[in-house]
């Protein structure tokens, strides 16, 4: 079991904002890491852990939250992640790979990140921002061929979710898990989306992979690199997320020791949960700069709070990422809202959703550092049960007593632990045990 506090590793990281692939590795609390040039740099201070791990009782009712996850959506493993600064870690694998396959799941393994990868695609667009190769009111035609009819969508629209473009999830779903091998051209992945109505553009938050896609490509125009090279240049590199990367469009496991990734077979009246069907090797393109990015649990928790905090930009950079969400739908409560490619819940910062094997959430307070991170191997169900056992997890930690000689902050979320137990009981595709059981 890990009890790293994402990025303290590292006490500070400094890199060059035109060179930040230049920031080594580190492996002590106290270590400086210096890009190759003193000037026009920044540093990252994340707050301090405590070198312990969480009280056994809040251990328990994090594991337990989780458990009900993995019977209710059918995965047979997951990989969580939660860092309380004030009180303690838990970093665990639950279960195992598959049904057949009873290897044990430990938490160097590798899975896909799924939406997660639309908050590196919009780093890596603030960082083009900040070193002058693009400008965030950019038309998209001036950079994607093909799509004229976006002259007055602007990339800061595609980061935002404010483009009013659909999403091509719903029409290509069965080509995914039919053909997991087939490399898609982004452009056309983008096209299913581009074929829906539009909604408002600049005003109404829409939740589309399309757009990420699109944003992606212009990125690579603009710079004249691939997504893969920019996310390790203004991403990986820079916070040192040794086992976080795009890989390439060839079909493959996402990485050497992965986290089998499943899906379960439809059958009348709903799916056969007893036989999930793998889909492990699969082309990244099917996901590329919306959902196609790798990584291990420690990574993505250290990326998702310095993320959270704009630590890949100057103090004070302008304009603000997250100055400005607007609400996710109609219908959302008042403390769920959207912008800068992530969400905003409550005083969480982060993503979820789901790629073909892989359902995977991740948010971290900017404030505390407080942070959640999850994966389960089975896509069935889609985002939602990662998000909500994302913020279960979250409702549980922050009651976590302080540590000695330790103090808890101020903080609070709109929500409870047993107000998202249900939601993921609610939306069960799988039986649930009878209480008691």
């Amino acid at each position: 079991m890990s009890t790293d506090l994402p990025g303290v590793i590292f006490m500070h990281l400094v890199s060059s904002r035109r060179w930040r692939a230049a920031a080594a590795g580190a492996a002590a609390l106290a270590l400086v890491l210096t890009g190759c040039s003193p000037e026009d740099s920044f540093s990252y201070t994340p707050p301090e852990q405590v070198d312990a791990a969480l009280p056994d009782e809040t251990a328990a009712q994090l594991q337990a939250a989780v458990e009900n996850a993995m019977v209710t959506t059918g995965a047979t493993g997951a990989i969580v992640g939660v860092w309380v600064p004030w009180s303690g870690t838990w970093v665990t694998g639950l279960g195992t790979q598959s049904v057949e396959d009873q290897t044990e799941i430990t938490t160097d393994m590798t899975f896909r990140i799924a939406d997660v990868t639309r908050m590196m695609t919009c780093d890596v667009l603030y960082g083009l921002v900040d070193d002058d190769v693009v400008e965030l009111d950019a038309s998209v035609p001036e950079y994607v061929s093909g799509v004229a009819h976006l002259e007055d969508i602007t990339l800061l629209d595609l980061c935002n979710g404010t483009s009013g473009v659909g999403s091509s999830e719903a029409a290509v779903k069965g080509m995914w898990l039919n053909t997991p091998e087939r490399v898609w051209p982004a452009l056309e992945l983008a096209s299913f989306g581009l074929g829906l109505d539009p909604v408002a553009q600049g005003t109404t938050y829409r939740d589309s992979d399309a757009g990420y896609l699109l944003l992606g490509l212009a990125l690579e125009r603009a710079s004249g690199k691939s997504a893969s090279e920019l996310i390790a240049e203004y991403v990986t590199r820079p916070l040192d997320l040794a086992g976080t990367s795009l890989p390439g469009s060839k079909a493959a496991t996402p990485g050497d020791i992965a986290l089998s990734g499943n899906y379960l077979p439809a059958i009348e009246g709903g799916f056969e949960c007893t036989a999930p069907s793998d889909i492990t090797v699969l082309s990244s393109s099917t996901g590329f700069t919306d959902s196609g990015v790798v990584s291990t649990i420690d990574d993505l928790g250290r990326y998702v709070q310095a993320t959270s905090r704009q630590a890949l930009r100057d103090e004070g950079a302008e304009p603000g990422r997250f100055s400005a969400p607007l609400p996710v739908s109609p219908k959302a409560e008042s403390w769920y809202q959207a912008t800068g490619g992530a969400y905003m819940v409550g005083p969480l910062v982060g993503q979820h959703g789901w790629t073909p094997g892989y359902a995977t959430a991740a948010y971290s307070d900017p404030e505390t550092g407080f942070t959640v991170a999850v994966v389960l191997n089975n896509s069935t169900a889609g985002g939602s049960p990662a998000a909500y056992l994302a913020w279960e997890l979250a409702a549980i930690a922050s009651k976590a007593p302080a540590a000695s000689g330790q103090t808890a902050p101020e903080f609070g979320l709109p929500f409870t632990a047993e107000q998202y137990h249900q939601a993921i009981t609610d939306r069960a595709i799988c039986a649930t045990p009878p209480a008691g059981e």
